[in-house]
């Protein structure tokens, strides 16, 4: 009865991570070569993407950071252009991003799950369109490689974090 148990125990435990791991998924780099690499991955234990801000020039997203919860990660990037930034509803994600790029980025476009198109940057260069690949999932958060420009952009795609009381 004891091996029966431990067995059912572990049958459910093994189900339950092969769940977990297919429930995240990744797309990109998109982008140019060159640049030093980041990831915001420690950011995400803050809680889900509630502001993006974007640094643009005439041609270039320049730089980038995103508030994940209540906190900010790193701005990663130069300092040239305008800064632009967007707040995400509560309760609100980021369902899709497209963008075009060349030796660096030039144009991101965030998509929410409340219908909002959220635009950055000029609409020149090769095109990219990147969703998660599993149902129920949100983007939880960015990575790529930047110097004085955005060089590169991946995606990082998840389930929206259940325990987020501070969000």
């Amino acid at each position: 009865m004891l091996t029966i148990t431990l067995l059912a125990l572990l049958c459910a435990s093994a189900s339950a991570n092969a769940i977990q791991a297919r429930a995240s998924s990744y797309n990109g780099e998109y982008g140019g070569g060159g640049g030093q690499r980041f990831s915001h991955s420690g950011y995400q234990l803050e809680g889900p993407i509630t502001a993006i801000r974007i640094r643009v020039n005439r041609y270039y997203i320049v730089g980038l950071q995103v508030r994940y919860g209540k906190v900010w990660s790193d701005y990663v990037g130069g300092s040239q252009g305008d800064l632009e930034e967007i707040f995400l509803h509560p309760g609100e994600s980021v369902i899709q991003v497209s963008g075009k790029y060349k030796y660096y980025l030039r144009k991101l476009v965030f998509v929410t799950d409340k219908g909002r198109y959220l635009p950055f940057g000029k609409d020149t260069g090769t095109s990219f369109n990147a969703v998660p690949l599993y149902p129920n999932t949100v983007l939880r958060f960015i990575s790529g490689r930047s110097g004085s420009l955005i060089n590169a952009i991946g995606l990082h795609w998840d389930v929206y974090p259940s325990d987020c009381s501070s969000c």
